[in-house]
């Protein structure tokens, strides 16, 4: 590290947190802003995580780093892709590439933020999955160096995988990263750390933002912030907490895809000719017009630019959709990339869009009823939930997962088909700031009354005496 450079920064992404969270709740994330500041933050569009994390890093919107959403259409390849890791995708120089070139030697530690390997950090550590020939999934963590996740596994035990996404998620996963953490600013002391804690996502999305269970889940990851609150303030850094979004709380799906369907647009492929099948699947390279769903945003992508217009009136009047963005608002948006759709649709504040484009779930595709965060061509918040109508659903796993470990290719169909369960959304930007993303430092020095997320980016130059630019 150069001897010129400021003491440490640990930047904590407390995924949901909102300024109206604050208070009792939240004891050790409170008491920070008393010691520093506090400050909302615009947010980008589409508010969603990954979009976030890339503009908080690069200090620039989507038209700029490519990261249009979580997953998006490689026209390419004529397939839809969700939750790609590499960190190729990201365009533009990221705030510790910044760093290094002012000051040799600069280290960086990334711990669960998005885009994650073969990224130039220090020091890195992701879920990645194994996925052998027989159809298992074991979980797995990507490191950089490589041994990196071995060593934090054997101080903290396995990452709990399986509490990080899906029915079963929870503090458990949350808190694990926490420890990851600490453990890493003991032993490897970054001069830039970044810390994911996704907890708060779980049941807001669940339960809706409303509920009064939510109490304990601000209590949860407060508590896990607050160890390496301690740590960071043990070694002598400075903290920085950012959220990605707020939720909002919802009613309702749009089921856009279907809309598209049931106007000719979109096509499918019909599987009953497939031994063992008997399901469809979304053609995206056969479809005129088509939707990748991410939350309360969907990219529309449209193959002949004569469709644009009517598809753009067909949308308009689709219950639950608040806005159609067109070419000129996307630039507006800063969304102008050409990963985006060549329509930009916005939800209405209570409503989502889910994905589904069968008309008969009898023909729903087998992964529809599985969590599958990579085969489904777009975000589905069901993944959340086991299905209601399951009497012994536990019961049922575990034969399941018997039957895997036994070689039987089967599958774990325990995810319903009924959107109505989500009870809170993001993506779009909020209407009261008090509900969005926020920024809260331990140093006083950085005050700001109100950020844009890409300014995070030129706070963490700040913060070691650097001027952007």
């Amino acid at each position: 590290m150069s001897s010129t450079i400021r003491r440490p920064l640990v930047v904590i992404d407390v995924v949901g947190l909102t300024p109206a969270m604050l208070g009792p709740r939240a004891p050790h994330l409170t008491g920070l802003r008393d010691d520093g500041f506090m400050a909302p933050m615009d947010g980008v569009l589409p508010a969603v995580t990954t979009t976030a994390q890339a503009s908080m890093l690069t200090g620039l919107t989507a038209a700029g780093h490519g990261i249009v959403g979580n997953g998006w259409y490689f026209r390419d390849l004529a397939e839809v892709w969700f939750w790609r890791q590499s960190n190729r995708l990201m365009q533009g120089e990221k705030v510790w590439e910044t760093l290094r070139r002012k000051h040799p030697g600069f280290t960086c530690a990334k711990l669960f933020w998005w885009y994650n390997m073969y990224s130039s950090a220090d020091w890195a550590l992701t879920p990645r999955p194994v996925y052998p020939a027989d159809g298992r999934k074991l979980p797995a963590l990507y490191s950089q160096p490589a041994n990196l996740s071995l060593e934090v596994e054997a101080e903290l035990g396995s990452f709990p995988f399986f509490h990080f996404w899906g029915p079963k998620a929870d503090i458990r996963a949350s808190d694990w990263i926490a420890d990851s953490a600490v453990l890493i600013l003991r032993c490897k002391r970054p001069d830039l750390t970044l810390v994911y804690l996704p907890h708060l996502d779980y049941n807001l999305q669940r339960l809706g933002p409303d509920d009064p269970d939510i109490d304990k889940d601000i209590a949860a990851v407060d508590a896990a912030a607050g160890r390496v609150i301690a740590e960071a303030r043990r070694i002598g850094a400075e903290v920085l907490v950012v959220s990605e979004y707020g939720i909002g709380a919802t009613r309702a799906a749009v089921h856009i895809n279907r809309s598209l369907r049931e106007a000719g647009l979109l096509a499918v492929r019909d599987t009953r000719g497939v031994k063992g099948a008997g399901w469809e699947l979304l053609d995206p390279g056969a479809s005129r017009a088509f939707a990748v769903v991410d939350h309360q945003i969907a990219h529309v992508y449209i193959a002949d630019p004569k469709d644009i217009e009517p598809v753009r009136r067909l949308l308009a009047r689709q219950p639950g959709i608040a806005e159609v963005m067109g070419a000129d608002d996307k630039v507006a948006a800063g969304i102008d990339h050409p990963r985006s759709g060549e329509l930009v649709a916005v939800a209405a504040a209570d409503y989502w869009f889910s994905y589904y484009y069968w008309l008969d779930d009898n023909r729903a595709p087998d992964f529809a009823r599985t969590v599958d965060i990579h085969r489904k061509p777009g975000y589905d918040p069901v993944e959340l939930f086991l299905d209601p109508a399951l009497r012994w659903p536990k019961l049922k796993i575990a034969w399941r997962l018997a039957q895997k470990r036994l070689g039987v290719s089967t599958l774990l169909d325990v995810i319903p088909l009924r959107p109505e369960l989500v009870r809170g959304s993001h993506g779009r930007l909020p209407d009261d700031p008090a509900q969005g993303p926020v920024l809260i430092s331990s140093d006083a020095g950085l005050a700001v009354e109100r950020l844009p997320m890409t300014g995070v980016h030129d706070l963490i130059l700040r913060h070691y005496g650097d001027h952007p630019g």
